[in-house]
């Protein structure tokens, strides 16, 4: 399978990235763990957690999926078979929260105990600060980075000129640099990356990573109505896209699936993959089998005819 680079010459991806949000929330640990062998023996290599994976579910905490991770690492011995990404940012209760210096040296710490391990190969900064300079943001991931704790660093949910004045100020102050980039991006969502960020990352030579690759399941088709979702986990993440547009893509995706015969996931991802800024897109998987359809949309060619269907399916109302 072939590797992508994250931004640093030593990390390469498989072109696609598991999404480890699902550890500890919708996954328990003998799943879990399940999951990250079946992903490995598939020939896939990278794990994406955050240490507020998964606050969001009722009775957690955050720190979930770390601490999920930490424990497979520890019984299976591989953690030198995976590229590991987390971040660092998001609200955890009790005041810490965001990209201080000081947050960030104790946070890393907090989150490389949960993982049983004692380096990161990518260290994202999960939202912007705009409380804290960002030379003071960047002077934390210079420590770090010369501690031997993180290999290189990256941004996530970030405008277009927010990571364009981090990058400046990185080369003027001879500070690290974002490498990479982890943008909300799908076949429906759509806009806000192509139009505000794409440009910064395509000038910068900037790694992409999408988060939501496949609109939270609903790409894959599983979801046609609200009545589909209910009572579902991501019940909440898809009810958004039961639109006319929405239909539109799912109707352009079942064409195209059945004529490549292919799961409509494969496509998506497919379609995702051969951007002209992405790296490897993020997907989750909750059972062994689902990973034929993220192998599939690796070795996925789709023609000028399909892509334009998709595009035009999926253009804003």
């Amino acid at each position: 399978m072939q590797k992508r680079s994250l931004g640093h010459p030593d990390i390469q991806t498989a072109p696609l990235i598991f999404g480890g949000n699902v550890f500890g929330w919708t996954l328990d640990d003998r799943q879990s763990f399940e999951m990250i062998d079946a992903w490995l023996d598939a020939g896939f290599n990278t794990i994406d957690t955050a240490d507020v994976y998964s606050r969001w579910a009722d009775g957690n905490v955050g720190g979930e999926s770390e601490t999920v991770l930490g424990k497979w690492f520890r019984q299976s011995g591989r953690r030198d078979e995976v590229i590991l990404t987390s971040k660092v940012g998001m609200e955890m209760g009790d005041g810490k929260q965001g990209l201080s210096k000081a947050y960030i040296l104790q946070a890393v710490e907090d989150s490389l105990k949960r993982l049983q391990t004692d380096y990161l190969d990518v260290y994202f900064s999960h939202q912007d600060d705009p409380d804290t300079p960002l030379e003071e943001t960047l002077e934390a991931y210079e420590r770090l980075i010369e501690q031997g704790k993180v290999r290189t660093i990256a941004a996530s949910n970030y405008s277009g000129d927010r990571l364009a004045e981090a990058l400046k100020v990185s080369q003027e102050k001879n500070l690290p640099a974002y490498r990479a980039l982890q943008p909300f991006y799908n076949l429906y969502d759509r806009e806000a990356f192509e139009r505000d960020l794409a440009p910064v990352c395509r000038d910068n030579e900037l790694a992409v990573t999408p988060y939501f690759a496949l609109a939270s399941g609903f790409l894959t088709g599983k979801y046609r109505s609200r009545e589909d979702a209910a009572g579902k986990a991501r019940a909440g993440f898809v009810d958004k896209y039961f639109d006319a547009r929405g239909m539109r893509i799912l109707e352009a995706l079942d064409r195209v699936a059945e004529r490549y015969a292919v799961q409509p996931a494969s496509v998506s991802l497919a379609w995702l993959m051969n951007r002209p800024t992405v790296t490897a897109p993020i997907a989750s998987a909750s059972k062994p089998h689902h990973l034929e359809a993220l192998k599939a949309a690796c070795e996925l060619a789709l023609d000028d005819e399909a892509v334009q269907a998709l595009n035009e399916a999926s253009r804003p109302d």
